[in-house]
């Protein structure tokens, strides 16, 4: 059995947890705040870097990786719903909201017709850009829309004339100074170097956009999961994200509340 050089033990069938991130901050979170209780408890972390959401939520239902932390829970059942597999989340994570950010304009500017905003080219996080610019009263959807399956049919009223360029997560910073505005998710930009502080908006709380540690829904109790779960709600994870200057503005669980 393995023992660490604090004497406990981690489960004989599970000594070592390997993870999966995407570019944002989910990594250095869990390595300095979660990984010390566990390191503890006797367990090997692995951590490997994925640039999509479909490999890296694959990776985890094949048992390549045992869990991944990057999206919240509306992507994580798309993403299970295309291609056929029972990921689960188990336990919410802080995270960095989506905003509106803009090399070109200042906060409380009022849109012209024709300004081009970058949104996300996933149906979810495009859903999320487009309740944040109702919230600023620049377009309004229809109360039907479904996150999973957003588009921009949904949108109902337009009257700045806005024009929506869709694409890749990881290409809206580099391409913030070709577009009026981006609607650009926390991660992303954080990693970039953004601060959230920066945004002309940053999005309304909304528990369903916060994200989760992912692993397979066979796992669902095994110890390690079960582990990890308590590694985030321990007395040193809240002091860590609570103290540390970097997480301020970002959305957080209850159970850091």
């Amino acid at each position: 059995m393995a023992v660490s050089s604090a004497g406990h033990a981690a489960d004989d069938t599970k000594k070592t947890i390997t993870l999966g991130f995407n570019p944002g901050p989910y990594q250095e979170q869990f390595a300095k705040g979660v990984g010390p209780f566990l390191e503890a408890k006797g367990y090997k972390l692995v951590y490997k870097d994925f640039s999509d959401g479909i490999q890296v939520n694959n990776a985890v239902d094949t048992g390549a990786i045992d869990g991944n932390i990057m999206q919240h829970p509306i992507y994580l059942q798309a993403i299970n719903e295309r291609l056929g597999i029972n990921n689960i989340g188990i336990v919410q994570v802080p995270t960095p909201p989506m905003g509106l950010y803009s090399n070109k304009h200042q906060k409380g500017e009022i849109p012209k017709a024709g300004e081009t905003i970058s949104v996300p080219n996933q149906a979810s996080n495009e859903y999320r850009a487009a309740l944040l610019l109702q919230d600023l009263g620049w377009i309004k959807i229809s109360p039907k829309s479904d996150p999973a399956t957003f588009s921009q049919k949904d949108i109902t009223e337009n009257p700045y004339k806005l024009v929506f360029k869709e694409m890749d997560n990881a290409q809206q910073v580099r391409a913030l100074p070709d577009v009026d505005y981006g609607a650009i998710q926390g991660n992303f930009a954080v990693s970039s170097g953004i601060k959230l502080n920066s945004a002309l908006k940053l999005e309304n709380p909304v528990k369903g956009f916060i994200n989760v540690v992912t692993i397979a829904g066979k796992n669902k109790d095994a110890q390690f999961a079960k582990d990890i779960i308590a590694g985030y709600h321990s007395a040193e994870f809240k002091h860590y994200i609570l103290s540390t200057e970097q997480y301020q503005g970002y959305l957080l669980p209850d159970y850091l509340k």
